[in-house]
């Protein structure tokens, strides 16, 4: 099943479907179940929530706007350097341990919304990545239950802006500017894919020009090594997501650099999952904060 969170006429939605066809219901309706988290909470099984929404309307996709599969999340936790070949690109040593940041639901788009090139930097970078979306929380998970704590997958561009990224030597700051957080296009449940959703081949395209090009198979830590190993240390709670690395090819680590700007189409495609794009767009202070309010209306309404 994939599940997608939307917008129409100013009202949360969510439908389930098959990636073409979706059918749910807007928060006015009703047989609206709640949004995701929560009705996941008060669902025994998610093969529930995906009869009860396939029972309302089929949804317009041209006549809505995406949103983030999940939101009010507990943590969104990204994992930094997790495939070998991006380590070696960018200087840095293959990790013994998850090298983990945070990112903040400010900085969250949907699928066709515009990545924000922020006015104080030219340095956007794109980087296509695998998110894990929990729909069991525990801690102290071990490496061979992890699999059954996971909901479903999606994609995310974790765009980030590299001379605030390295100009300390945490990275968040670079990490979670407003808008440069695309997540979607919606949440595919675990079942469709490999356990773990490995061997997955995973591509970035700027401009419909390949830029990065590898397969899940590769990560340095698997899903269930993170989650076991983030167990150790936070409770992980249903919802919470994980948002697991990239692969090579980053706009840093070529020569020269190679950054994203204003009019830019940045694409990220999973096997198995989808195609998660977006329109590169200059930030404008007044459009951003009205885009910003406007967003918050309707995540909370």
């Amino acid at each position: 099943m994939r599940f997608l969170r939307f917008s129409k006429d100013g009202e949360v939605g969510l439908a389930v479907g098959d990636g073409k066809s979706f059918h749910g219901f807007t928060a006015s309706q009703e047989g609206y179940p709640g949004d995701l988290t929560p009705a996941l909470l008060t669902k025994k099984d998610v093969s529930d929530l995906g009869e009860a929404l396939s029972a309302g309307e089929q949804i317009d996709l041209s006549a809505i706007d995406f949103l983030p599969p999940i939101t009010g999340a507990s943590k969104m936790i990204c994992v930094g350097l997790n495939y070998a070949d991006h380590s070696k690109e960018t200087g840095f040593k293959v990790p013994d341990h998850p090298t983990v940041f945070p990112r903040f639901a400010s900085s969250l788009i949907g699928h066709e919304a515009p990545i924000l090139k922020p006015r104080q930097s030219d340095q956007l970078d794109y980087e296509g990545e695998v998110a894990v979306v929990l729909g069991k929380g525990g801690r102290y998970i071990s490496p061979e239950d992890a699999l059954s704590h996971v909901l479903g997958y999606a994609l995310f561009n974790d765009a980030s802006i590299r001379d605030f990224q390295l100009r300390t030597p945490q990275w968040t700051i670079g990490k979670n500017f407003d808008g440069t957080g695309a997540f979607g296009p919606y949440l595919v449940t675990a079942d469709e894919l490999p356990a773990g959703a490995s061997g997955l081949s995973i591509q970035t395209r700027l401009n419909g020009v390949v830029v990065q090009d590898a397969n899940t198979r590769d990560l340095v830590f698997s899903v269930a090594a993170l989650i076991s190993d983030l167990s150790q240390t936070l409770r992980l709670e249903v919802g919470d997501v994980i948002i697991t690395g990239t692969p090579a090819g980053v706009g840093a680590g070529r020569t020269p650099p190679l950054w994203m700007k204003d009019g830019d189409v940045c694409e990220i495609e999973v096997e198995g999952i989808g195609l998660l794009r977006n329109v590169i767009a200059n930030e404008d202070a007044s459009q951003g904060n009205a885009a910003a309010e406007g967003k918050h209306l309707v995540e909370h309404r």
